[in-house]
């Protein structure tokens, strides 16, 4: 996993090609401005889904983590909590192949707190559980690049 900030892109350039076109795609698009829903950035290889939700307790969310697609959140309102662990930690369930979604259960051992301009990128070998709230729920808008390996 990698966490950072849009504004120290440059920081990042060492990261495959995927990731930096989301980072571009990101700087030279109005994200904020998108309605919720899955646009197409090339083909099946790469797209972001714009979500938009209201955070919630820990114990409401779910982990995943994926093996076709590495995830790249990018928030774009409001703030959000991350949970975040190893699958190798955690207790598998059966992977999901139309939507890419290994479901698991377990643990968290470190969390990330996601503001505007704020990323992480997950990779398949990080269980991730989103939509955890910060301070209490609050309604936040979100970038999902998902990014085909």
């Amino acid at each position: 996993m990698i966490f950072g900030n849009i504004e120290n892109k440059k920081e990042f350039e060492y990261l495959e090609d995927g990731i930096k076109k989301c980072l571009e795609y990101a700087n030279s698009h109005d994200l904020l401005s998108y309605e919720k829903g899955s646009y197409e950035i090339d083909g099946q290889k790469l797209f972001v889904n714009i979500v938009e939700y209201t955070t919630t307790s820990a114990q409401e969310r779910f982990w995943e983590a994926h093996k076709k697609y590495l995830d790249l959140h990018l928030m774009l309102d409001g703030s959000e909590q991350i949970d975040l662990n190893f699958i190798q930690n955690m207790s598998l369930k059966d992977f999901v192949d139309e939507d890419d979604f290994l479901p698991m259960d377990g643990d968290k051992n470190s969390s990330v707190i996601l503001k505007a301009g704020d990323f992480l990128i997950c990779y398949p070998s990080d269980g991730h559980r989103t939509a955890v709230a910060v301070d209490g729920p609050e309604k936040i808008k979100k970038a999902i690049f998902k990014v085909q390996i």
